[in-house]
């Protein structure tokens, strides 16, 4: 196996529209959503991951937080 690391680099609200969206997904319990299991371990690591950079998940308002970080990643409406 190899042991290569691959970085990937979010802004803030990237990473916190990421981690909402894979909290969701993670916690339907549907494993025929995916091919092999190993799919689904990728995507619980990486919401492990964001878990441990974030802090704004645990914070008193984070509802508004994530409403302003989607609205600064989302495309804008022409």
């Amino acid at each position: 196996m190899s042991d290569q690391k691959v970085n990937i680099e979010l802004t803030k609200d990237e990473a916190i529209v990421l981690f909402e969206f894979l909290g969701r997904f993670n916690d339907k319990n549907d494993s025929s959503r995916f091919e092999d299991q190993s799919e689904q371990r990728v995507l619980w690591d990486i919401e492990c991951i964001l878990e441990k950079e974030l802090t704004e998940p645990f914070r008193a308002d984070y509802q508004e937080i994530i409403k302003k970080a989607r609205e600064s990643v989302r495309d804008e409406k022409e």
